[in-house]
């Protein structure tokens, strides 16, 4: 399987406080959006929502502002993040063959610990606050000022869901705010019966892993229609109560596909259970009146809309002498399926396969290259984001590892494993996944799977979307490599793998998988 759960300690700071802060603010946007005051809502989302990646950003870039002026201080807060960072592990120093009553005494000076670690950091933080200038350091951004750093080439759209109402609030460059488009005919409650049909279709066709005998299905074939599918269901439920409205609301209009055009940008910030559904893929593929979200724009998605405003005010060039894609396939990795369509995907650029490739040579190549393409099992861990990690033969890399790495080049990373892009049921507007990860460590664009791929499928999609990234790159006559076109490269793979394929639920789920974030 390219990517499974896996059980370890306790979380610490980050994940104690979004569990409760989440539904709060999506209970706040919902109100402010029933008032028609759609930037208090704005900023009641971002104020709330994935509160993970920004404390571990914290822990990572500790104020380096504030360095500039009180060096000790700064210093102090360093210290404690590495204290916060290493707390989790004290558990793991227990044995098998200790008595309860020392296991219960070591979890409680975990836990002591961790309170300590708690109150000692509102302290550092509070000190902070109080410097002349730095009174509104870690606090949400007003909402002009979100507005000032949108991306020209689309809108972002947030998708608040509650239990009272749902409604999307879509950022356009050069608005003073927010546009409101209500959803009324969305709800929780289908959202949650559309997750759970589209897991019981997962289980049902066996896409749950990435092995050699979880395969697309056969080439297009004609005969009768007949009444929708559950995964057609999900999919023209999307496309109806969600995403048309919101296109309508835009005034976006079909691109006309014979002329070459390349549609619009939309990024989808969706959260609760939506989060967990592929707005990217809704639409009407069954009868005569078929369309979808392929007709009018090009998705991506984002964890949050500062993790894309923040891209796009800190826009930079590739460096050419770093420009440049590395690749590494781990197909045999010990006590996990063999996954042998991973040595097939191939680009243009340095590759190394198994027993070839060491963690630290891996994280090297990151360093060096802008680029990196990982055909591997992956594993999420939704309790300690930053223990999630890959799997390589020569033991795993994981998520925290990569975050203290320098990775000033960062630019894109295709995750070509299973399941890089799927949160957590009780912690879903946390993003708490690899992807949202990568992006975390710096890396300006992912490509990721929000669920389970085909051996056979993935790496379809690895050669088509590189051969038409190069291709497009030569014909635009540059010389450095990067992902500037990414979501462009993704958005034909996909609609050539969707158009391959037939229109059965299998073929549905073999492409519907695939998902691009960030610029």
């Amino acid at each position: 399987m390219r990517g499974q759960k896996i059980d370890q300690a306790p979380s610490t700071i980050a994940r104690g406080l979004s569990k409760y802060t989440s539904s709060v603010a999506l209970e706040a946007a919902a109100a402010a959006c029933a008032l028609d005051n759609p930037d208090k809502a704005l900023g009641w989302l971002e104020q709330g929502r994935c509160r993970v990646w920004a404390q571990f950003k914290i822990l990572f870039n500790p104020l380096d502002d504030v360095r500039i002026h009180h060096e000790n201080l700064t210093q102090c807060i360093a210290n404690l993040s590495k204290a916060v960072e290493h707390a989790g592990s004290l558990p793991r120093q227990s044995h098998v063959d200790m008595f309860l009553s020392e296991k219960i005494l070591l979890e409680d000076e975990v836990r002591s610990a961790h309170v300590d670690h708690a109150t000692k950091w509102d302290e550092f933080l509070k000190a902070a606050v109080a410097i002349p200038g730095f009174g509104s350091i870690l606090m949400p951004l007003p909402c002009s000022a979100i507005m000032q750093h949108l991306p020209e080439s689309g809108p972002i759209v947030i998708i608040n869901i509650d239990s009272c109402r749902c409604d999307a609030l879509a950022l356009l460059a050069g608005m003073d705010e927010p546009l409101h488009i209500p959803l009324p005919h969305f709800s929780t409650e289908k959202a949650s019966t559309y997750r759970t049909i589209l897991e019981t279709q997962l289980h049902s066709h066996n896409l749950r892993s990435r092995e050699p005998e979880a395969r697309g299905a056969g080439p297009l074939r004609s005969g009768k229609r007949h009444k929708d599918l559950p995964m057609h269901q999900v999919l023209r439920g999307l496309f109806e109560e969600v995403v048309k409205p919101v296109l309508d609301g835009l005034a976006f209009s079909k691109v006309d596909r014979t002329t070459g055009k390349v549609p619009p940008r939309l990024w989808w910030c969706p959260t609760g259970p939506l989060s967990f559904l592929p707005l990217h893929a809704a639409g009407i593929y069954r009868g005569s009146n078929q369309e979808s979200v392929f007709d009018y724009v090009m998705s991506s998605y984002t964890p949050s809309f500062t993790a894309l405003t923040d891209r796009v005010k800190s826009s930079r060039l590739v460096d050419s002498k770093a420009s440049g894609l590395f690749l590494t396939s781990q197909p045999s990795v010990p006590g996990a399926c063999s996954i042998p369509g991973t040595t097939k995907e191939r680009g243009e650029g340095p590759q190394m396969e198994g027993d070839e490739m060491m963690v630290a040579e891996c994280l090297e190549h990151m360093q060096r290259f802008s680029c990196i393409h990982l055909a591997c099992h992956g594993e999420q861990n939704a309790a300690e984001p930053l223990r999630s990690r890959f799997l390589f033969h020569q033991g795993s890399l994981e998520l925290g590892t990569i975050l203290k790495s320098n990775l000033k080049h960062a630019d894109l990373a295709f995750l070509s494993a299973c399941q890089t892009s799927t949160g957590k049921e009780t912690l879903s507007d946390e993003a708490v996944h690899l992807a949202a990860g990568m992006l975390a460590a710096g890396y300006r664009r992912v490509v990721g799977t929000m669920r389970s791929i085909g051996d056979e499928a993935a790496q379809d999609v690895a050669m088509m979307f590189y051969d038409y990234l190069f291709a497009l790159q030569a014909g635009t006559g540059g010389t450095a490599f990067d992902g500037t076109h990414s979501a462009v490269a993704l958005h034909h793979t996909t609609q050539q793998l969707r158009l391959s394929l037939d229109d059965s639920e299998k073929s549905l789920l073999t492409w519907i998988p695939f998902v691009h974030f960030g610029l």
